[in-house]
């Protein structure tokens, strides 16, 4: 009896619906949950057939599942469908076992019905999130694919097999084979590098395609984290650079022909000032050295590719006419500054002219002396300062030539700049301020 009394409490608290019919399909007993499921109560189905509950089209599942039970079958679970009360249906998990008298002779079955309409639109959803996925992930330009915490890869997306000819096996087992030799043994040590530090990977080189040709790729991978910030996974891409790497390439030896044309250009117009000179060789000495500090930028813009150009670099080129000895007595301080290409050609210029004086009149003509150059960002404001110690007393020039025009006038109207010239006794000081925003984006 205390074996019946736990089985009816178990068949009366259960979530899932309990029903036992006979062989030919009527309802013998309906649990609660039955009610809760299919809407009927037990008073409506304990003698009714159970096929009130199974949609028509659906008839002749319940003809096979009487068949079975008949022959002491269990019917397996299976999902299909079903049908409440008010007609509605539901996507049910059904496990039916035959039930046996004393004698051992099948004489009705207990059917288990658990309503998973919930789970399967659930389980939909997520098929139809890993559909769109995996055709957004097929159909990107860029090679994708996954690796897990170690680098290991797990997954590509279709275009990785699409480009390399690989098959999955392939791909996964050893992704060498694509690589460039001159290229693989610099690449997957910079790639295990940043994975053990945790950092995000950047590279590019070339990858073989299944023609056997190799196309430049710009290669990246993030790591995946958990809620607790541990890497489970990283994901990388591969994006076709070789179009852009090739333009790129066209565009540097096109500035390259044209500095070249430009410094002809430059020759001519020396020769010309060589023969209308009048024999003043001091002019034409600084005639010379102007144009040499031109075509000093000049060769910095084009190895900058006419972008924004380091402040730090511009410096050095400006004072590249110095020997060693000078050099080593100018010292610069400023932190990482970008200059656009126009405020380059201004600064280099007065520095140019700046350097060329100390040199013959200033600090730099004596060991003794000393020039400090340093620049920064105050606020809104960029700051150049020139200041000279240690050399000749200082006199005030008698007229302004072209070279006072280089380092004042042309900075102070081109860039809105402040600019002062001090001729102070005991070394000449220089200093520039003008808009941050201005030095940084003044068009040419």
């Amino acid at each position: 009896m205390l074996a019946e009394a736990h089985l009816s409490a178990i068949v009366q608290s259960s979530d899932d619906a309990i029903i036992s019919k006979s062989l030919v399909g009527i309802v013998l007993s309906w649990n609660p949950a039955a009610t809760r499921i299919f809407g009927f109560t037990e008073d409506e189905m304990i003698g009714q057939s159970v096929r009130k509950l199974i949609p028509a089209d659906r008839q002749t599942e319940e003809d096979s599942i009487i068949a079975r039970i008949a022959r002491g079958e269990r019917v397996k679970t299976f999902e299909t469908i079903r049908q409440r009360k008010d007609g509605t249906r539901f996507c049910a998990s059904l496990t039916i076992s035959p039930i046996l008298d004393a004698d051992g002779t099948v004489v009705g079955a207990s059917k288990i019905v658990r309503d998973v309409s919930e789970r399967q639109a659930a389980e939909a959803a997520l098929a139809e999130r890993e559909h769109r996925l995996r055709m957004l992930a097929d159909n990107i330009s860029q090679l994708a694919w996954v690796t897990d915490p170690h680098g290991s890869l797990i997954w590509f997306n279709k275009r990785w097999y699409d480009y390399t000819g690989l098959t999955e096996a392939d791909s996964l087992v050893n992704h060498v084979p694509v690589h460039h030799p001159d290229h693989v043994d610099r690449v997957m040590t910079k790639f295990h590098d940043d994975l053990a530090a945790g950092r995000e990977w950047e590279d590019t080189f070339p990858l073989r395609g299944r023609d056997g040709a190799y196309r430049w790729f710009l290669s990246r991978a993030k790591p995946i984290r958990d809620h607790s910030g541990h890497i489970v996974n990283w994901f990388g891409t591969n994006t076709d650079v070789t179009e852009m790497l090739e333009k790129e390439e066209q565009i540097r030896l096109l500035l390259m022909e044209v500095n070249h044309r430009s410094k002809n250009m430059l020759a001519v117009v020396q020769a010309l000032a060589r023969r209308s000179g009048g024999g003043d060789p001091d002019f034409l000495a600084r005639f010379e050295n102007r144009l040499a500090s031109l075509s000093a930028n000049q060769d910095l813009l084009v190895r900058r590719g006419w972008q924004h150009i380091p402040m730090a670099e511009l410096v050095d080129a400006q004072l590249a006419i110095l020997d060693r000895d000078s050099r080593a007595l100018v010292k610069v301080c400023g932190p990482d500054l970008l200059l656009s290409p126009r405020t380059a050609e201004i600064v280099g210029m007065a520095l140019h002219e700046l350097a060329t004086n100390a040199l013959k009149y200033g600090a730099l003509s004596q060991g003794t002396g000393q020039v400090w150059l340093w620049w920064e960002e105050r606020g809104d404001r960029f700051v150049v300062e020139w200041r000279e110690r240690g050399g000749p007393r200082v006199e005030p020039p008698q007229n302004s030539g072209f070279g006072t025009t280089l380092i004042r006038h042309i900075p102070a109207r081109s860039l809105k700049a402040d600019v002062t010239l001090d001729y102070a006794p005991d070394g000449l000081a220089w200093r520039l301020e003008c808009d941050a925003t201005l030095a940084r984006t003044l068009a040419s």
